[in-house]
């Protein structure tokens, strides 16, 4: 039975988006089950799919936290 973890950041594409929408969650869901049918043939029905948003603050990148990073890219 396999179990997949996909995190995503929290923050949106958009300043008014917060987060993933229940529609992006469920096609993840199901191309990620899809993926492990057609390429280790695991059944559907025993294939786990977690999806764990992270907060920008809870992140980083080149040594940095992600805002950091981001100023010093910037510059």
């Amino acid at each position: 039975m396999p179990m997949v973890t996909i995190q995503v950041t929290r923050e949106g594409s958009t300043p008014d988006r917060k987060s993933v929408t229940a529609a992006e969650k469920a096609a993840l869901i199901k191309g990620v089950s899809q993926l492990l049918l057609d390429v280790l043939n695991k059944p559907l029905d025993a294939t786990f799919v977690v999806i764990e948003e992270v907060e920008m603050e809870n992140w980083g990148v080149g040594g940095l936290p992600v805002e950091a990073y981001r100023k010093l890219k910037a510059q």
